[in-house]
């Protein structure tokens, strides 16, 4: 499919995911997460075509970043059960207030529709996004870096799987085919298909995103990520917390930097 077709299929399947019940959603998340360690054969397969095809021209930081393994496939799927157990944001009232002359004005949360996401080649954010984007009530299509390919096109045929079997569109989430900048200038500028743009990635992705974009997008940030320790906190807990930021993953673009 093209990327204005995939596009279109999405504009098509926000209304049903924007009038999804909680449960749906949260069954929905159930059996994407299934469907991953159901796929897991197919991923790990396509991962090590991704890796192959890397090797050599990308840095061994990226490589980390690319490689999966059944740990990090079981850590993809329990992060969409941890998403589904979180309080479904679509009704929310943010903010009410009562004029002087009896008029209740509420502000609430409704889904966004379709979500554009421009990432690099971290599979495990084709998951994330997702998850994130369905208990949202909204479509994603989703645009991943080339090396990572193979790899997010078996993760997002596994997620459809899911939504499948729980009567929700398959084309809640798609993947653009087309790798190269062309695609990812098409979504920028996909006005009344894009309702909202992000990029996950680099300065240069990001910067190129907020000055070409003609649809509303929001601004990520690129890392320095900082640690600060209260003077009346914990020590042990901090030193705890501190370990586990820098080194569970240390070339994850969330690791901590500076403390």
């Amino acid at each position: 499919m093209t990327t204005h077709e995939i596009l279109l299929a999405a504009q098509a399947a926000k209304l049903p995911l924007a009038l999804a019940d909680t449960d749906t959603k949260n069954a929905a998340l159930e059996a994407m997460a299934v469907a991953l360690v159901e796929n897991s054969d197919a991923i790990l397969a396509a991962n090590k075509q991704d890796l192959a095809a890397a090797r050599g021209r990308i840095s061994d930081v990226m490589l980390d970043r690319l490689a999966l393994t059944p740990a990090r496939l079981a850590a993809m799927a329990k992060g969409m059960r941890e998403v589904a157990a979180l309080p479904d944001p679509v009704g929310a009232v943010l903010r009410k207030i009562v004029r002087p002359n009896g008029l209740l004005i509420e502000k609430t949360s409704v889904p966004m529709g379709v979500i554009a996401i421009i990432y690099e080649s971290r599979p495990n954010v084709t998951s994330d996004a997702a998850a994130l984007a369905l208990k949202a009530g909204s479509a994603c299509v989703l645009r991943c870096g080339r090396d990572a390919w193979a790899s997010c096109h078996a993760i997002v045929n596994a997620l459809r799987c899911g939504l499948a079997r729980a009567g929700l569109p398959e084309s809640a989430v798609s993947l653009i085919e087309d790798t190269t900048h062309a695609s990812a200038n098409e979504l920028m500028t996909a006005n009344g298909l894009v309702d909202l743009l992000i990029p996950r990635g680099g300065a240069g992705l990001i910067r190129a995103c907020v000055e070409n974009a003609t649809v509303p997008c929001i601004q990520t940030g690129t890392g320095i990520y900082h640690v600060y320790v209260d003077k009346a906190a914990d020590l042990n807990m901090a030193v705890d917390i501190i370990e586990n930021a820098k080194t569970s993953r240390p070339s994850v673009c969330n690791a901590e930097e500076v403390c």
